[in-house]
């Protein structure tokens, strides 16, 4: 009885007030959500390159290979300090081997119960060469009441070495089939857009973090909105670079029926990784714009351009992470970051995703 009257308490609270855990992250003005941010120590590049590197990378809140809940292998729900400043040495390590000019971010923690409150965003721009960042909220709660996880600000950023301005939050559509009240505690996916000036050049740089769990084509629908923002873009004469974690194979995915996931691999909800019917979807992308790997060099051979793996103990076995641009990257410059290299992090221990670069041509 006394589960029952909470359960009516909160449902009350929740449905008597328009927004009482303040978890809808929308505004008047989606500019108002797009938050900035700085480095502790700016120094902004003397010189103009003939190329900037540009990167993407699903960092996974700073979590590492935890055994949390939703990985299949563990319950964890919250992490300590010391365990996320520890993962996230290893990933500015790895940022300052890449050492990009400008990087897309996806799943940054600013203010979360689960990651001991660090303003992850922050801490990466003072602990890399990167001086200028631009953060827009996914998941947003005072208080999310399942599975502990409590205080939630989880999203997209986009860093630069290079000043940033004009930056905005776009929504995209959400999980229909999801009910009132998990559609209210819910991810909100987005688009952020900025633009960064590169002396007297401008890039409009846009990342995006598109549903991973949807079976009501809710996925489609994000990828037609980006597509639609981008085209919009380049009917201005503007050049852009596109990144994140679309959560969606490339066309000629070799394995697609199950995936070796370890302890995840009797999931239903990794087979939304592996749909054969969602196979074209990238193609809204590769028909028109450039891609950091071209569809040919990922044809020949798929394994070393994979950038996900659910398994902790296995190897990246798919492609979810991409860079398009409309201008013109370096022929063969594009790399999935799998191993370590001199001077990098060993990136599988870091995140379930892995970072990709590419080598954008300025003119």
């Amino acid at each position: 009885m006394k589960k029952i009257l909470a359960l009516l308490l909160f449902g009350g609270l929740l449905f008597s007030s328009c927004d009482p855990f303040h978890a809808k992250i929308e505004k008047d003005s989606e500019t108002d959500t797009a938050l900035y941010y700085s480095s502790e120590k700016i120094s902004t590049p003397a010189s103009i390159p003939d190329t900037l590197t540009i990167a993407t990378w699903n960092i996974k809140f700073g979590g590492g290979r935890i055994d949390f809940f939703f990985d299949c292998y563990g319950d964890r729900v919250l992490m300590t300090k010391d365990e996320v400043l520890s993962n996230l040495q290893g990933i500015a390590q790895e940022i300052k081997h890449i050492n990009p000019d400008i990087i897309f971010l996806q799943e940054v923690d600013i203010s979360s119960k689960r990651s001991a409150y660090v303003d992850e965003l922050q801490w990466i721009l003072d602990h890399t060469d990167l001086n200028y960042g631009y953060y827009g909220s996914q998941w947003k709660a005072d208080y999310v009441p399942s599975d502990g996880i409590g205080k939630m600000d989880s999203g997209s950023a986009i860093l630069s070495k290079y000043p940033l301005s004009n930056a905005r939050r776009i929504p995209l559509p959400l999980i229909e089939e999801q009910s009132g009240i998990v559609q209210y505690f819910y991810l909100r996916r987005n688009m952020l857009r900025a633009t960064a000036t590169i002396g007297a050049q401008s890039l409009e740089v846009i990342t995006t973090h598109t549903s991973a769990y949807s079976t009501d084509g809710t996925r489609l629908k994000q990828l037609k909105e980006i597509k639609k923002e981008i085209d919009g873009v380049a009917a201005k004469g503007k050049k852009f670079v596109l990144g994140g974690d679309f959560n969606t194979l490339p066309p000629n995915t070799v394995v697609f029926e199950k995936f070796d996931d370890g302890a995840c691999d009797d999931d239903p909800d990794f087979a939304t990784h592996s749909a054969k019917d969602e196979l074209d979807y990238m193609n809204l992308f590769l028909d028109t714009y450039e891609p950091a790997i071209s569809q040919a060099d990922y044809d020949a051979d798929n394994s070393p351009y994979f950038s996900f793996t659910s398994d902790k103990n296995g190897f990246w076995n798919r492609k979810l992470d991409y860079l398009f641009t409309n201008g013109d990257f370096l022929d063969h410059s594009g790399l999935v970051h799998q191993n370590s290299e001199r001077g990098g992090a060993e990136t599988m221990p870091l995140s379930d995703h892995a970072p990709v670069s590419v080598r954008l041509i300025l003119k």
